[in-house]
């Protein structure tokens, strides 16, 4: 099987069959949001759906959530061009679920209601905890953000033949559509959209690549071994060092049970075990979608080639959509851009909304107003907040167009990983914890992990060309997380709060049993109730 060459592709040249499927989504998609703006008339609707989402629907939208582009592009490129080390993300990324299923997500409905400042916030005092929330949440969407508005940018040039500012600037539109008029409802459904479309287009190009190898996964690895040698099938190739392994496991997996975005699906489901049964559901599609990823990637190298690969993109993140060529030709390559540019935009939407959350119900309804801000005027701040944050990131699109930016999704992994998981989990497993040791965790959590990484080899040698790193570490994980965890509980110790002791016991009966848990108010019951079905059905979803 020859390889293909980078100057045999048609990337980089309008495609008539992307343009006509991304098209095709983005009318779907804001039919779907025409629906749900009807819909959105509170902020309950607004940021959580009125808790109407069933836990079907929500594994899919939580999937479609945590699937990026990263995953998709990245991981099959990782694996295309350094062959069994790439599996480190998948696993990585995959691992956290768990943490997630036991850990955070019956307790998190039970106690909170947008975001997960609300559970750390519960028993201390409000304004310290959730300005401090707001910072690492703000960190990770705005980091975050840039990571998908550049690759969006990048993705599309390539892909679309559009140059880089306008690709930003369709990207940053649609996704302002989405969120501004339809809110949790519509951006459930695009993610659950895009969930579906990814998987079966990550599927269908698996299955094309394993047709070539007699559906036997066998004969295309050992095809990769004969073409780049035994060492292609081992680890140590893209991480040598244990500890920079076991650095980069930790963060990914701890830093899902931090991702704001991620932790507020768990609102949108009608109760605690509708939320449990939802990551279950999540977690077996996500697992399916990255071990379909290994194939893509090990077929990419096989029939693709490293130097084709490479010579296109030098991250290797056009390795799946350059596979989609050889196997299905334009027609194929098409389907599977517009599948990726879905991808970014469902992705980009959950980003949003989780930001304006932080913005407008963390820091105005709560801090400014004291909990004290009517309906109409929390709705308001809540879409003149996600307005705010779409342009702000189609600005940080243009303006780091051209940089690395792989270093960005690394850093919101870590910041969530070291400021929010270290506190959420104290706040709900610790009856000593305090107001203070809550702030210092979640700030100590933040400033590590951005100033490590910017001293690591990360950005030091390999963005600023530097011969060296003061810190030797690509991820600080192994070293912000514990560190957040002491911080945490050495300041709670040093200043003890009788107050959050005293609510400790109320804490755990709530989370374990949800007496008291938050229901929408009287006015937006009706409304609520029929927020868990599509447009074309008029029943309402059930858990």
């Amino acid at each position: 099987m020859n390889p293909t060459t980078a100057a045999g592709t048609q990337l980089g040249q309008p495609n008539s069959t992307a343009i006509i499927f991304f098209l095709l989504f983005v009318a779907i998609t804001l039919a779907i949001t025409y629906w749900a703006a009807r819909k959105t008339k509170t902020t309950s609707e607004f940021f959580a759906a009125g808790g109407g989402v069933s836990a079907v629907q929500n594994g899919f939208a939580l999937a479609g959530d945590y699937m990026s582009a990263a995953s998709f592009l990245g991981i099959a490129g990782l694996v295309a061009t350094s062959g069994f080390d790439g599996l480190i993300y998948s696993v990585g990324w995959l691992v956290g679920w768990p943490v997630v299923t036991f850990l955070i997500a019956e307790p998190l409905r039970n106690l909170g209601k947008y975001t997960f400042a609300d559970v750390v916030a519960y028993r201390l005092k409000q304004t310290p905890v959730r300005l401090s929330a707001a910072v690492g949440t703000l960190t990770v969407v705005s980091f975050y953000l840039i990571a998908q508005m550049v690759g969006a940018g990048n993705l599309i040039h390539l892909l679309f033949g559009l140059s880089y500012e306008m690709a930003v600037i369709i990207v940053g539109a649609v996704m302002i559509l989405y969120v501004l008029f339809g809110g949790m409802i519509a951006t459930t459904w695009v993610q659950i959209v895009k969930a579906v479309l990814l998987l079966a287009g990550a599927s269908a190009l698996a299955g094309a690549v394993l047709y070539k190898f007699g559906f036997n996964p066998l004969a295309l690895f050992n095809a990769a071994a004969t073409q780049y040698g035994p060492e292609t099938l081992a680890p140590g190739k893209l991480v040598a060092s244990p500890l920079e392994a076991i650095s980069l496991g930790v963060a990914l997996m701890f830093g899902t049970a931090g991702l704001p975005h991620i932790l507020m699906r768990f609102y949108t489901v009608p109760d605690a075990k509708a939320a449990r049964s939802s990551v279950f559901y999540a977690t077996g599609l996500i697992g399916y979608f990255y071990l379909v990823t290994f194939i893509l990637g090990f077929g990419a190298s096989v029939l693709v080639g490293r130097q084709a690969i490479t010579g296109v993109d030098k991250g290797g993140n056009m390795a799946a959509p350059m596979l989609a060529e050889v196997v299905g030709g334009t027609g194929f390559l098409g389907f599977i851009s517009a599948v990726a540019f879905a991808t970014i935009l469902a992705v980009v939407a959950g980003l949003t909304l989780s930001g304006a959350a932080a913005l407008s119900h963390d820091l105005w309804s709560s801090v400014v107003r004291k909990g004290k801000a009517p309906e109409h005027e929390q709705l308001k701040v809540a879409r003149l907040a996600s307005l705010f944050l779409g342009i702000l990131a189609v600005i940080l699109g243009v303006a780091f167009k051209g940089q690395n930016v792989a270093f960005m999704v690394g850093l919101a992994f870590a910041i969530a990983a070291s400021a929010n998981f270290p506190a959420l989990l104290l706040s709900m497993a610790w009856k000593r914890f305090t107001t203070n040791g809550a702030v210092a965790s979640m700030l100590t959590g933040s400033i590590s992990a951005v100033m490590f990484i910017f001293l690591s080899p990360t950005v030091q040698v390999d963005l600023l060309g530097n011969a060296s790193a003061p810190i030797p570490l690509k991820n600080p994980g192994i070293i912000t997380i514990p560190l957040s965890f002491a911080v945490g509980i050495l300041v709670s110790l040093m200043f003890p709060e009788r107050e959050s002791a005293d609510r400790f016991a109320e804490v755990k009966h709530r989370m374990h049993v949800g007496a008291g848990k938050p229901t929408p108010p009287a006015p937006e019951a009706p409304a609520s109730t029929a927020v868990g079905t599509p447009p074309t059905m008029p029943s309402p979803g059930k858990a």
